[in-house]
């Protein structure tokens, strides 16, 4: 059996061993939990307030007065007093890779270029000879005080003889001398199509390999450091899943989307989902390698087949852009980022997804990126119409008016991310001012009446779902300050496109997204009123609790 096949079987059996969508409880039946003497944000369609809720079966029974519902209450019913606390429903991602860590070298906390030679060197020292190091994704030179990449020199300084891959996001290698010698990558190497072998000014190699140049560095030997699926058990890696899940839920989040998943780990989803292991809400888009013997939609409530993930271009620095970027290259203003699939390449794969019955998400940076998958969407819809069906783009960061209408006529989801809120000073560097202002119009998308949803691009941007929401609000940056003041949105826009636009991006929104009776019972309690606390509070507000299909997932230890 192939893995794509053993990975569809598997969610096939966890599916029915977990019997499918819960049907609605009987209204007569004394409820499991009661929440109440809270604000309760419902964000139903009237965006409604409520003062208690009721859980039975793991769905909402009941959401209305105190008195109403704890009149519900059996002799069994557990009775949690918010005492005036705020309930929103659960949080969700749209747009999540991980949650950062792992075994790689930890530049999370990484806030100079110092700070990140001291991690790697410390790491250097417990080394073996010829060891390849590696570091975890989940950090941006925007975080740093010099606001720049460590390159080559720099790295050279603390690792002379091992060979290094410092990882940037999900577009980005920077590697040290050692390791340009032993992937054997030189002057002379060839720049790859769709990717992009950076220089100082000198003309000699930095080390710096974005979007498909990564490839110069086999998958492979980058294994072992990392854990690889070949030397961990499966328990293992439901263990590390299970914990991941478990700092998210911390988070506030209830549902995520995982983009670009292989058949590998959808085959450790479905034996979780088996084993009555998930607590998160799980949507999954393929690869186009993993499709195999999946369908589309394929799942439950808990885990479900979402639809394809397609790219055409790359990401801070590799967006497609119509016209050149700053001049942070060196290219006399030439570089307009990084085409990674051509036209007819990606106009031929999304019409045979289409006539496969597959839901098509691509990422699209750059305006000339979002140009090149409205036609190829178009061709696909000549072919049989797509409308109707939730195709949507990943990121959007720089679309305009001209766009707009296109995309409403192809029915086309927007699916957002808070880049912005880590990178700003990065994008006005490559972008300029007025494209960086305009990363992630959100208030121009919702203006022009497209469905948005939000998330983080976790591990690439810091996953708490309340710092996008803060970030969409303000439009503050982390450092940055505020860019593009014209595109914020109102805290109730930033709620809605986190809970029910999500569930609109998934074709859930009969299921979730909002706190009312049948509905799954996901909820978030927080320690501040996120409709009226001051602004820069949003960050800063704590999880309190996390309630997934009615189980408590995260409580926060009692101070």
């Amino acid at each position: 059996m192939t893995r794509a096949a053993a990975a569809a079987a598997l969610l096939a059996i966890a599916i029915t061993s977990r019997g499918g969508a819960a049907a609605t409880p009987a209204a007569a039946d004394p409820p499991d939990l009661i929440l109440h003497t809270g604000k309760i944000v419902t964000v139903d369609a009237a965006f409604s307030y409520a003062e208690a809720v009721a859980i039975r079966a793991g769905r909402f029974v009941a959401v209305g007065k105190n008195s109403e519902v704890r009149a519900l209450a059996g002799p069994r019913t557990r009775a949690i007093d918010l005492a005036g606390r705020t309930v929103v429903p659960g949080l969700a991602d749209n747009h999540l890779h991980n949650a950062g860590g792992g075994p790689g070298i930890d530049l999370s906390h990484a806030r100079s270029v110092a700070d990140v030679l001291a991690a790697v060197a410390d790491r250097v020292r417990r080394a073996r000879p010829g060891e390849i190091l590696i570091t975890n994704r989940d950090w941006h030179e925007a975080q740093l005080a010099e606001q720049r990449l460590p390159l080559r020199r720099d790295l050279d300084r603390v690792a002379p003889e091992n060979p290094l891959v410092v990882v940037r996001g999900g577009h980005e290698y920077i590697l040290n001398s050692a390791a340009l010698r032993k992937w054997r990558i030189d002057e002379s190497t060839p720049e790859p199509a769709g990717g992009r072998i950076s220089r100082y000014d000198d003309g000699s190699l930095n080390g710096e390999l974005v979007d498909r140049a990564k490839a110069l560095v086999p998958a492979a030997d980058l294994a072992s450091p990392l854990g690889s699926d070949r030397t961990r058990t499966l328990d293992e890696r439901i263990a590390e899943k299970i914990a991941e899940y478990r700092k998210l839920h911390a988070a506030g989040l209830t549902s995520l989307r995982h983009p670009g998943v292989g058949a590998t780990d959808v085959a450790l989803l479905a034996e979780m989902h088996k084993r009555g292991l998930l607590t998160m809400r799980v949507n999954v888009l393929l690869t186009p390698d993993a499709v195999g013997q999946h369908r589309q939609d394929e799942g439950d409530e808990w885990l479900r087949i979402g639809g394809i993930k397609l790219g055409v271009d790359g990401g801070f620095e590799g967006g497609w852009m119509r016209e050149p970027y700053e001049e942070p290259f060196g290219e006399k203003g030439t570089y307009r980022g990084l085409q990674t699939m051509t036209a007819a390449a990606f106009a031929s794969r999304v019409r045979t997804l289409n006539r496969d019955g597959w839901r098509v998400f691509t990422h699209a940076v750059g305006d000339a990126a979002i140009d090149q998958v409205l036609d190829g969407y178009e061709a696909a819809d000549a072919d049989a119409p797509i409308v109707g069906r939730r195709w949507g783009i990943e990121h959007a960061f720089i679309a305009w008016p001209d766009h707009f209408a296109r995309m409403k006529k192809l029915g086309l989801a927007v699916s957002a991310q808070d880049h912005l809120y880590l990178a700003g000073p990065s994008m006005v560097k490559y972008w300029g001012a007025k494209r960086a202002a305009r990363t992630t119009p959100l208030r121009a998308f919702l203006d022009a009446g497209l469905p948005v949803s939000l998330g983080t691009d976790s591990s690439v941007v810091p996953y708490p779902p309340l710092w996008g929401i803060y970030h969409f609000v303000t439009r503050d940056t982390i450092s940055g300050g505020v860019l593009g003041a014209d595109q914020r949105i109102t805290r109730q826009e930033a709620l809605r496109a986190n809970t029910m636009g999500y569930a609109w991006l998934t074709v859930e929104e009969a299921q979730k997204g909002s706190i009312e009776p049948g509905k799954l019972a996901d909820l978030v309690v927080l320690s501040d009123d996120i409709m009226t606390c001051p602004e820069p509070r949003i960050a800063q507000i704590q999880v309190v609790m996390t309630i997934v299909g009615g189980r408590v997932v995260h409580e926060r230890p009692k101070s």
